[in-house]
């Protein structure tokens, strides 16, 4: 069970979609609207969760289309969000537009490639409870929330916390570009993953 944790712990800290556009939604739009954006981010990992165990999505993920279609519409979200954090100018507080809230949080997870396989990884891995898998399922969906949320709301926290610095103009536009740029660089890896396992099918093929 503890080495289930710490797994927990080192996949959902790694930065992803999730944790990046996470601090992003808090230095842009506030802790409040962070909150919401966390709750449908919450809400989404959590029926991916049943999604995995359920089989649906090992179903879905079989088909070489769908997983590019769910990588291209992350893909474009995230680079979407990206571009409004950069030009968010001068003021980290980018408050007088629509905001990412608790719909864009669900959408993104189920749009999030990460999601799928981190959850996959969780549920088909680190037995620790043989006989029964639906106590083992239930402590592992109650361990991984536990774990979850704190760090979430630690990023969101630690992206809010810049809001409160005072920090001259150039700080502040550099710290956009700088959200901008980490997401920007997981739509990068995601394309790249997404190109070597065209190229690794067609070899294959």
């Amino acid at each position: 069970m503890l080495t289930f944790a710490l797994a927990v712990f080192l996949l959902i800290i790694t930065p992803g979609p999730g944790v990046l556009s996470t601090a992003g939604v808090g230095a842009a739009f506030g802790w409040r609207q962070g909150l919401y954006y966390v709750g449908g981010l919450c809400a989404g990992t959590n029926l991916v969760a049943l999604a995995v165990i359920s089989g649906l999505a090992a179903i879905i993920l079989a088909e070489p289309l769908i997983r590019t279609i769910l990588l291209l519409a992350s893909a474009g979200y995230l680079g979407y969000l990206a571009l409004r954090i950069a030009l968010a100018g001068a003021k980290i507080a980018f408050i007088q537009t629509s905001v990412p809230g608790f719909g864009a949080g669900l959408m993104l997870q189920f749009i999030n490639p990460k999601a799928y396989a981190v959850n996959t990884t969780f549920f088909s891995s680190f037995a620790f409870y043989p006989d029964s898998f639906a106590v083992e399922t239930g402590l592992k969906l109650i361990i991984m929330n536990m774990v979850w949320l704190p760090l979430h709301l630690a990023w969101l926290y630690a992206g809010v916390k810049v809001n409160h610095l005072d920090l001259s103009a150039p700080i502040q536009r550099r710290i956009n570009l700088a959200m901008a740029g980490c997401l920007l660089a997981v739509v990068a890896l995601s394309l790249w993953t997404l190109i070597g396992s065209s190229h690794h099918d067609r070899l294959i093929g």
